[in-house]
């Protein structure tokens, strides 16, 4: 059984990232962790204690996480009933990055699926400070789902990469999984800035085709144009239904999240795009598609 967290801050955004879930997953026997947290506007002396849940005291926030929660449980088995997926709602008295580490730990949490933007996202903004820091700090798979974006099945995969440092299988082997699970075309793209491939380029990139071996996959190179916006306009113009990206040093994703003025460049995704951890020791050594 597949083991999804949803973090939700009860926004549209949020919610049109649940309703991707349901329908990724439609085929799929999951237990879906729907998770809200919540810290106080105005300080009171029980939360040194833990919170409300502690000291009893009646708390607004509480209340409305516990609302919100039992709403979207509701709405989601009356718009989308299946019988293969089960529900467990989580309230938390904690900051979102920290909860969902403790969760993941606790559940046994497979992925995480969230929106780009929470409830105060202003729309001129790419990427939510709450998504670019639980992308930063999961040990997991992060699928993250731009407002507005609609379901549609999986045919193509971007993949960006450079090649300037080598892979490992462990790390690429949910990604390789999910291109088999959707029967997808994993496309292995490589934006030329300025030079040819390094000797050391060309050996991470032999390395590389060889783990792909098993799947459906071409490599792909664009000049002339620099990331990120290279990317996104490669995505759209070939009717991607993901991106891919590897969280790891001085890659495309790293770029992308510490870029302060990223929107300057013209870079609004439009496709769900696939945060994979970088680490030999990860959950992803035991894919959940």
């Amino acid at each position: 059984m597949k083991r999804i967290l949803l973090p939700t801050d009860f926004s549209n955004n949020a919610w049109n990232a649940i309703a991707y879930a349901m329908e990724y997953f439609a085929n799929e026997e999951c237990l879906f962790f729907i998770l809200h947290t919540y810290t106080p506007a105005l300080y009171r002396p029980d939360y040194i204690l833990g919170g409300p849940s502690f000291s009893a005291i009646p708390d607004k926030g509480v209340e409305i996480a516990q609302a919100g929660l039992e709403k979207t449980v509701t709405d989601l088995e009356k718009k989308y009933p299946n019988k293969r997926h089960s529900y467990k709602t989580i309230s938390a008295f904690n900051v979102l990055t920290d909860e969902i580490q403790e969760v993941i730990q606790r559940e046994q949490i497979h992925l995480i699926i969230m929106g780009t933007q929470g409830a105060t996202g202003a729309k001129e903004v790419f990427m939510g400070t709450h998504t670019v820091h639980v992308i930063r700090k999961a040990r997991v798979p992060v699928l993250v789902i731009p407002n507005g974006y609609s379901y549609k099945e999986i045919h193509s995969i971007v993949f960006p990469t450079d090649f300037t440092t080598p892979y490992e299988l462990e790390s690429l082997q949910y990604l390789i999984d999910l291109t088999k699970v959707k029967k997808a075309k994993l496309i292995v793209l490589h934006v030329k800035e300025e030079y040819e491939l390094s000797k050391e380029q060309e050996e991470n990139k032999k390395a590389l085709t060889k783990f792909l071996n098993s799947i459906t996959h071409t490599f792909e190179e664009v000049k002339g144009q620099l990331m990120p916006n290279a990317i996104h306009l490669y995505a759209e113009k070939n009717n991607s239904g993901l991106l891919a990206m590897m969280n790891r040093k001085h890659t495309f994703l790293e770029r992308l999240v510490t870029q302060p003025n990223v929107d300057a460049i013209g870079y609004h995704t439009k496709i769900p795009f696939l945060v994979l951890p970088f680490s030999t020791a990860s959950p992803l050594q035991k894919p959940e598609l």
